[in-house]
């Protein structure tokens, strides 16, 4: 079965072999990838090698003496695009120059099984080619990869001198998305969050897991998940941080969840510069 089959199977949750991973002698009973169907369209990730993807279901809508009109699939992908998902897969764990980079910004290394990786020479929109930070940014609820968090860096703790150091892909969702630092297995009955990956990083000096939710708009929205029965919040102090950890905080406390909210006790800093 291939990713095309996918749209020919029947709505609801589905567990089957991984065309991309799956051994001949694994396909019978392998059920590495989750596949969700409704009638929206459908989803899929490989728990194992990482493939993802997913469609939307075209919807037609026919009038009387009129030609039957079909709605075009948005320019935004629901995953992570096939090319960037083989970039992923083509970078290692922190080392070289990132590692070097993080100890200067007074961070934690994460684990290799973390979504964090790196590059010595990953390509900007620019044209610039330089060592990097990648983060993949999964949706919170079904970690299905959406799209990259890239950072391009300098061994002595600062960004690379071009104008854009940090971007995320074109093109691609980042709503509803967080960098899993430490990988869901790490994560038992707390988490910390925070903005930044270097502040989540930080804060990994003193309490792990931790996870990056990229700004202070999906820091805001962060869903009550399952199973995690104490929140750590590590605000950015300014306005829109303190605002975004308030919200988060207030929808964790109302589902009847342990919570606390730390923050720099610097005005305008996130912990990380605070930190240094």
């Amino acid at each position: 079965m291939s990713a095309e089959d996918f749209r020919n199977l029947a709505q609801g949750h589905h567990r089957i072999a991984c065309p991309e991973c799956a051994t001949n002698t694994q396909r019978r009973c392998d059920q590495a990838v989750s596949v969700d169907v409704d009638a929206t369209g459908g989803k899929y990730l490989c728990h194992r090698c990482g493939w993802a993807g997913g469609w939307r279901a075209e919807r037609a809508y026919a009038r009387a003496g009129k030609p039957v009109t079909v709605i075009a699939q948005p320019d935004r992908p629901l995953t992570l695009a096939a090319h960037w998902v083989n970039t992923w897969r083509s970078l290692g764990p922190i080392s070289g120059t990132a590692a070097k980079y993080l100890n200067a910004r007074q961070c934690e290394i994460p684990p290799a099984d973390g979504d964090l990786r790196c590059s010595e020479n990953l390509r900007h929109p620019s044209g610039y080619v330089g060592p990097a930070l990648v983060g993949r940014v999964t949706d919170a609820l079904t970690g299905v990869p959406m799209t990259l968090h890239r950072t391009w860096i300098r061994a002595d703790g600062t960004k690379a001198a071009i104008a854009t150091p940090r971007l995320l892909l074109g093109k691609h969702q980042k709503k509803g998305g967080v960098i899993r630092l430490w990988p869901d297995e790490a994560v038992t009955t707390g988490l910390a969050i925070a903005e930044g990956i270097e502040t989540a990083l930080t804060a990994a000096l003193a309490y792990q897991p931790v996870w990056s939710l990229i700004d202070a708009g999906n820091l805001s929205a962060f869903p009550v998940l399952n199973g995690i029965e104490s929140l750590l919040i590590v605000a950015d102090n300014d306005d829109a941080g303190m605002r975004a950890a308030d919200q988060c905080a207030e929808r964790w406390y109302r589902a009847g969840r342990e919570v606390r909210i730390a923050k720099s006790p610097a005005l305008g800093e996130d912990l990380n510069d605070f930190s240094r």
